[in-house]
């Protein structure tokens, strides 16, 4: 029986993984100072505003603006109304509340037998779900391999200087076909890369063709069926919170299994 399957992926200058990043970039901050910290770090990005918020209970000092700032510049954003020098920055940030608190406080809990032991609560509930597959060295769904690895590329012919007409945000989508639950061939490719304003769309087209995707696909896998699109809305020359709003947690799909695996619906 034939079947398609499709995933994507984004780049690290895509509006909502600016905001995964930022959140992660706090929390490693938190926890190099204190490891018993408790944080939860969420962050909105749009335009030329960042919104960092959420709660922490913590003796680490971190100064939460500066390290955004430091994040969206090695990110690659020192252009635009969103450039790291630039953007405004408002931080909401306050203690854990007592409530969830008590839940996450050390206990004594009576085992059987009276053994008294010390516990420690998790403070929310979480559904986990994952698996292992064949399809690749990773042990992850084709699809969504792939479309990680051309996001990755486009960020390295950016910053190795091969491409630099680009710029940080992108995306990507993979569309594998399976026999008989094997994989046979790969069908469609879609590539979105932001850019400045000098590269025509033909020579953008061609590059992206010839040192990103002919770069990261199995050859074996691609045929004269095989369906290539690249910026296919047009020129993208206005991208990241410039563009499109983010938010911390909004591409759980992309982090996990690329739509082949159920997900609880939490983010990171």
């Amino acid at each position: 029986m034939k079947k398609f399957f499709t995933s994507e992926s984004v780049t690290e200058g895509h509006p909502d993984k600016v905001c995964d990043q930022i959140s992660d970039g706090i929390l490693d901050a938190v926890y190099a100072q204190d490891p018993h910290a408790r944080a939860a770090i969420e962050c909105c990005a749009a335009h030329d505003l960042l919104l960092i918020m959420g709660e922490v209970t913590t003796s680490a000092k971190v100064d939460y603006e500066e390290t955004a700032r430091g994040i969206i510049q090695k990110i690659g954003y020192d252009f635009g109304s969103f450039a790291y020098d630039k953007c405004k920055v408002i931080v909401s940030v306050h203690e854990q509340s007592a409530d969830i608190a008590m839940g996450v406080n050390a206990s004594k809990e009576h085992k059987a037998g009276g053994k008294i032991e010390d516990t420690l609560g998790a403070g929310d509930q979480g559904m986990m779900f994952g698996y292992a597959c064949r399809e690749t060295e990773e042990m992850m769904p084709l699809s969504l391999v792939l479309s990680h690895k051309l996001a990755l590329r486009l960020s390295e012919v950016r910053k190795s200087g091969l491409l630099p007409y680009l710029r940080p945000d992108g995306k990507s989508q993979v569309t594998v076909e399976y026999q008989d639950k094997q994989v046979v061939r790969i069908d469609a490719v879609v590539v979105s890369a932001q850019h400045n304003a000098e590269i025509s769309q033909e020579q953008l087209h061609a590059d992206i063709k010839k040192y990103v995707i002919d770069e990261v696909l199995p050859a074996e896998l691609v045929d004269s069926q095989t369906k290539f699109f690249i910026n296919p809305t047009g020129r993208f020359e206005i991208g990241g919170p410039e563009g499109d709003s983010g938010l911390t947690g909004r591409k759980i799909i992309v982090d996990t299994y690329g739509g082949k695996c159920a997900h609880g619906g939490g983010a990171f």
